[in-house]
């Protein structure tokens, strides 16, 4: 079983995406704001997969969530 804190990083290379601060943040920058009425799992920006994995993430409450929670808010900025 995987106990390791899940991290913005861990998250992007979960997804497939660069995980170094940069790109992160580059990512932030591009695709933000975000609007309040498109859920993060919804956005046009990610691909099915990683649609899925997101709200696979939030709706089984699973360990992921409190992460993709983080990149929600940060994108709602």
């Amino acid at each position: 079983m995987d106990t390791s804190k899940h991290t913005l990083s861990t998250l992007f290379e979960q997804l497939g995406l660069a995980a170094d601060e940069k790109s992160i943040e580059d990512f932030v920058t591009k695709y933000s704001p975000l609007p309040g009425e498109i859920a993060l799992q919804d956005a046009p920006f990610w691909s099915e997969s990683q649609s899925h994995f997101l709200e696979e993430g939030l709706e089984e409450d699973s360990d992921w969530a409190e992460v993709i929670d983080e990149l929600d808010a940060r994108m709602r900025h």
